[in-house]
């Protein structure tokens, strides 16, 4: 059982001490006043709270008559607290979780409950256009890593009273704040409660990798099917929008994305580029990344094929035939072409931006002539892995996009071990896959909801 505040505040800071490590930790600030005549202790993290705002509450409270001082805690933050957001709360567990999150707790000799204050302010890089999800038109703003700012993006573009955003918190040690966002008239009340009773249920010292980690509490994906079962997004306007929809949204503190369900194939190829342009405009770029993402998984696999059957290829596609010798059989080549992408992609990531430039012309200079005239691969080869290659960035969803890429490698390897009935094997696996991934609600992957 907790323990209460007491009204002795030397008990109460004995208590304090013993479980926060005043006095070690620097940024803990413990501060005594004298207020109306009795001994009062103040505790804030350093950083979180504005030096000018904590200096005029304090100085409001050199003002306070010791005939005039409040008999409680509750009558003295009615009276005395020039500030909008104030509780008083008696649990020492909740006065830990409320100081940690960067609130002004106090204690006044003679009251049984401690005073809060949310004053905090979260160091917070400015609201700006995400890397990821751009678009053409549109608003051009994005989520940041403080849950306050991303709430209020989103309640910002719905003025309903209908929008509920819920707060509970995920984690033994960091206690980490889930806002779960949804229209209340709208959402499946199914799988909202679903989605309540799982994240309440999540046991785990803390959230290390955010929402990944809540992910994976939530919805333990099996290792085998690499299909994603949530849609991320770090634009507002996409949020707000599924909202509508009828769909949950969540966000974690410390993390610049939300996380959407339930979800479908369809969901996870949308981007909002598609809702900024007339309805043609709109079909057109959805048809054009479906054929596209179509053409990423089984280009390669079917050029294969047919290199082993070329007798299958109609004379009018002759053209198509590798016209040079053949030093490094085809498979190989294609299997070491997409690890050479990903590690192209992974140096492009640790790369300083000052020389990005000249190290990705120096690799596209090796990898392309150099490799094809020191026989190691075939022109018809890189062609084709470059277009893969360009092709997998017009998928907004990158779990999505490495899904597709493990499919890609799966038919590839069946291909060339077994032929057609290989090929045909590969194809079944791909449609399984797709089709036996199930979503937070249980309905299929390939569900379409009726919003």
């Amino acid at each position: 059982m907790s323990k209460k505040v007491s009204r002795q505040i030397e008990e109460n800071k004995r208590y304090v001490s013993y479980v926060l490590p005043i006095g070690k930790s620097f940024d803990i600030v413990c501060k005594d006043l004298l207020i109306g005549g009795k001994r009062s202790s103040f505790y804030f993290i350093n950083g979180f709270i504005k030096d000018e705002i904590l200096n005029r509450i304090v100085s409001e409270f050199f003002d306070i008559p010791k005939l005039k001082m409040a008999e409680n805690a509750r009558e003295f933050s009615e009276r005395f607290v020039p500030y909008g957001q104030v509780d008083v709360i008696s649990d020492f567990d909740m006065i830990f979780y409320k100081l940690l999150s960067g609130t002004i707790c106090f204690f006044v000799d003679g009251y049984e409950e401690a005073v809060i204050i949310d004053c905090r302010s979260y160091p917070a890089r400015s609201v700006g256009e995400p890397d990821k999800d751009k678009a053409l038109r549109g608003s051009r703003d994005g989520f940041v890593e403080n849950i306050i700012f991303n709430t209020a993006l989103m309640r910002r573009r719905i003025r309903d009273p209908h929008l509920v955003m819920e707060l509970v918190q995920v984690g033994d040690a960091s206690r980490t704040d889930v806002a779960i966002c949804y229209m209340e008239e709208r959402v499946d009340d199914k799988v909202l409660q679903e989605l309540k009773t799982r994240i309440k249920s999540i046991q785990t010292d803390a959230l290390k990798m955010n929402q990944e980690t809540l992910a994976e509490g939530i919805f333990k994906r099996k290792w085998y099917n690499p299909m994603p079962k949530y849609k991320f997004t770090e634009r507002p306007d996409t949020a707000t929008a599924c909202l509508l929809e009828g769909k949950v949204v969540l966000i974690v503190d410390n993390s610049p994305s939300a996380l959407i369900l339930p979800t479908s194939i369809l969901d996870m190829i949308e981007e909002a580029n598609d809702y900024y342009f007339p309805t043609i405009t709109g079909v057109y770029l959805k048809i054009s990344r479906g054929i596209i993402t179509f053409l990423t998984v089984f280009l390669t696999p079917v050029f294969l094929l047919f290199m082993q059957n070329p007798e299958w290829i109609p004379k009018p596609f002759s053209f198509i035939n590798v016209q040079d010798s053949i030093h490094v059989p085809l498979v190989l080549q294609f299997l070491l072409l997409e690890m050479a992408i990903d590690g192209l992609r992974l140096a492009a990531l640790n790369t300083p931006s000052m020389l990005s430039t000249p190290l990705s012309v120096i690799a596209g200079i090796v990898m392309g002539e150099f490799s094809v005239k020191s026989g190691w691969f075939n022109s018809e080869v890189m062609l084709y892995m470059a277009f893969v290659a360009v092709a997998n960035y017009t998928q907004p969803n990158f779990e999505l996009g490495y899904a597709l890429k493990f499919m890609r490698l799966l038919l590839l390897v069946l291909t060339a071990a077994l032929n057609l009935p290989g090929f045909l094997i590969g194809c079944i696996v791909i449609i399984c896959a797709i089709a036996g991934n199930r979503t937070l609600s249980g309905r299929n992957y390939l569900h379409i909801s009726k919003n």
